[in-house]
């Protein structure tokens, strides 16, 4: 099922969520380096990380919102979808409430670390979700998807008709 929004010929959405997941993770593993090493650099870094990463997850959220509206009802794939969707919205929230109380400071308290780390850690679980989506359930992938598929770039002819010339 290919019903998404593309740029290039690829989902827009799946392009978009390894920004805030590569930064938010990372500002996790800045505020380690903080803690073990007491350099308040690595925290003003992550706290940074968190702002880019809270902006790429909402960019990604508008892009994933709108291909969800195409999810086929009473299905599977609708259910996992909806649990991928509000699974990020509270990912998203934990990492927003930990940047939100390091206003003042810019670096983690113990409190804010643990947010962020039950953020990463449901991020897994959302991402595997995401990814039971793709792989498991189709949504997103084109319907002519097959290992001889020309590239999405040619216009020349659609992804299923290659499939069908193919075979």
């Amino acid at each position: 099922m290919s019903k998404t929004t593309k740029a290039f010929g690829h989902p827009i959405h799946q392009m978009l969520i390894v920004f805030p997941l590569g930064l938010l993770a990372t500002s996790v593993i800045f505020d380690i380096l903080y803690f073990s090493r007491n350099e308040v650099n690595f925290g003003i870094a992550s706290y940074y990380m968190l702002a880019a990463g809270i902006i790429g997850a909402l960019l990604a959220a508008i892009f994933g919102f709108l291909d969800w509206l195409h999810v086929p009802a009473n299905t599977r794939a609708n259910s996992v979808a909806n649990w991928h969707g509000i699974g990020n919205v509270v990912v998203t929230l934990l990492f927003l409430i930990s940047w939100y109380l390091r206003r003042d400071v810019l670096i983690p308290s113990s409190s804010t670390f643990a947010l962020a780390v039950i953020g990463v850690l449901l991020a897994l679980v959302t991402g595997w979700l995401g990814g039971e989506l793709v792989d498991r359930l189709g949504i997103g992938v084109d319907e002519g998807a097959n290992p001889n598929a020309p590239s999405s770039l040619r216009t020349e002819h659609t992804q299923s008709e290659a499939w069908r010339h193919s075979h």
